[in-house]
């Protein structure tokens, strides 16, 4: 197939298909929108509100600090928090010093964080109060220096910060004491005191880092994807142009998505400062804490994933709340049914799009056009200036033809620089500045891309390839069914045998034998899951895609037991 950029032909008038990107460091975002949008509020944190101009200054504040602590271009520092305020400041006030921003999950394990920490090198960790133990075990195996502790209490209005201390102790069973030491540091002392200038390091923006992002690491070692101010400067860049109907210092952002990851960071916090628009930050995701705040602040733009939305339309209060305002949402993270789509756009009145990207390329590569014609099923089409190729399974260096199912490969301003201390590795997927993200898709005649599915998650099964999402699309379609997930397990005569993972809506009964007989009726034979098992919830990971990988280990682990028993 002689490679064209077939999508172009697609693209409405208001979306160029290649932009002159600014080079410029990230932060430049935040000190413009100080300066256009002053007093317009930036943070919406369970009722208390900052102004741009607010984190602006507090964030040159962190700056201020963490130089005095000896932090120096290019020195790593760890956020370990959820969407609130300080995750906000500290990001920019990170970057603002010349630091490198190592995002970690508030959720790891102490293995995984001392993990983390030793492999990025980091010298400073921002993190949660109820964290501060677990970071303290691993700190004497780490290069740590210095702890930076906040609360949520720090950013609640009166009289909820009073109230918070014991809403923690009840939830968590403990309170955690933080006094100011030589190697310890408490939040609210540095912004009582710490000034606000800072010293601006030189920032060469395509060369310098911003950002280790560690990758989910479902096998073997998480990876720190290493990108650059230019890789998201220029990511931003163009999901704005895709968006082009929205309105600077106006949007309302709902804040659902985790800002330590890639998705959420982009989609929502970088868009957001650069626009000038006002966020909901939600801590933690729960349906009818979200339905409350999108039918109270009327957020515009509803960036997630679709679990998200699966739980908000499954809510039994859904009726009971206005999400009218929303005019526009990117789904990501995992495949979209379009079951789900309709239905969220019948409730909100706006658009609903499928998106692709991945850690490594900043993330976004792909969506569906949020206001002109798209194709459900399918991802959509290459952002602009980002290139797309299919190239055949078994000849990597050779590409597929229209409509041939291969692994996709992506080019563009926002793929990373590689990963982390891991050449070998970056070399088996950067390839001639081309990312082989692991995918497996094809583009159609129109150029409209669509993902079969992961490399590693496709089901041989007695010779037959079989492709997950197929499946759980035919499953999504069922009227009981409120998610679905489709996984390979080991099988003695198949190599493989297809297993479904059921979560049924509330109310709903539906037996093995039912839900066989309806996919017998909607899928190939061989397609057709073999085993079927009901679960209350499935395995997610923060962002909201289902673990997949999990459920296999689960189902290797309980055969391998099954083997010793017999023995």
């Amino acid at each position: 197939m002689k490679f064209n950029r077939k999508w172009h032909e697609h693209y409405p008038s208001e979306i160029p298909t290649s932009m002159e990107y600014e080079k410029k460091a990230l932060h430049v975002y935040l000190e413009e929108s100080a300066k256009a949008y002053k007093e317009k509020k930036a943070l919406y944190f369970m009722r208390k509100e900052l102004s741009y101009n607010e984190l602006f200054v507090k964030s040159k504040q962190m700056a201020n600090y963490l130089q005095s602590l000896g932090v120096r271009k290019g020195d790593k520092v760890a956020i370990m928090l959820p969407n609130c305020p300080q995750a906000v400041i500290s990001y920019y006030g990170i970057l603002m010093a010349g630091g490198i921003v190592v995002q970690t999950n508030p959720l790891y394990t102490e293995r995984e964080l001392e993990y983390q920490l030793n492999d990025s090198g980091t010298s400073v960790i921002i993190c949660l109060d109820i964290l501060l133990p677990r970071v303290t075990k691993v700190k004497g195996n780490t290069e740590l220096k210095h702890t930076i502790v906040t609360g949520i209490k720090d950013y609640l209005p009166f009289p909820k910060n009073l109230i918070y201390p014991f809403i923690q102790k009840r939830e968590y069973n403990m309170v955690v004491k933080v006094e100011q030491s030589a190697d310890t540091h408490v939040w609210q002392l540095i912004m009582e005191k710490a000034p606000s200038d800072y010293l601006e390091p030189e920032i060469d923006p395509v060369e310098d880092l911003a950002l280790l992002q560690y990758t989910g690491g479902t096998t073997g070692h998480p990876k720190g994807v290493m990108l650059t101010h230019y890789n998201l400067t220029s990511n931003v860049e163009m999901c704005e142009s895709w968006l082009y109907k929205t309105e600077n210092g106006s949007e309302i952002v709902m804040g659902v998505l985790p800002f330590f990851h890639v998705y959420g960071m982009t989609t929502v916090m970088n868009l957001s400062i650069k626009q000038g628009s006002k966020m909901i930050l939600m801590p933690k995701f729960n349906a009818l804490d979200v339905l409350k705040a999108i039918d109270k602040q009327k957020p515009t733009l509803f960036p997630g994933a679709p679990t998200i939305y699966v739980a908000l339309l499954n809510h039994p209060e859904l009726n009971k709340y206005d999400l009218s305002s929303i005019k526009a949402c990117i789904s990501g993270s995992a495949p979209l049914p379009i079951e789900i789509q309709e239905q969220f756009e019948k409730v909100t009145g706006g658009k609903l799009v499928e998106g692709y990207g991945l850690t490594e390329s900043s993330p976004v590569t792909h969506a569906n056009f949020v206001w002109e014609n798209r194709v459900n099923g399918s991802i959509g089409v290459p952002w602009p200036d980002t290139d797309c190729k299919i190239f055949k399974m078994d000849a990597i260096e050779e590409e597929a033809e229209v409509g041939e199912v291969g692994e996709i490969a992506v080019k563009g301003p926002q793929i990373m620089k590689g990963y982390w201390n891991n050449q070998e590795e970056t070399d088996n997927v950067l390839k001639d500045g081309w990312l082989f993200t692991g995918d497996l898709g094809y583009m159609n005649e129109e150029g409209y891309f669509y993902i079969v599915d992961r490399k590693k998650d496709m089901i041989i099964a007695g010779g037959y390839n079989i492709y997950p999402r197929e499946v759980e699309e035919v499953l999504y379609e069922h009227e009981g069914i409120q998610e679905a997930v489709v996984a390979g397990i080991p099988d003695a005569y198949r190599g493989e045998t297809v297993k479904a993972y059921i979560v049924l809506k509330e109310g709903y009964s539906l037996t093995e034998e039912a839900l066989n007989e309806y996919c017998r009726k909607h899928l190939a034979a061989y397609k057709v899951p073999r085993i079927y098992e009901f679960r209350k919830e499935l395995p997610k990971t923060a962002v909201g895609k289902i673990l997949r990988r999990k459920l296999i280990d689960e189902e290797v682990d309980k055969q391998t037991q099954e083997s010793v028993t017999t023995i």
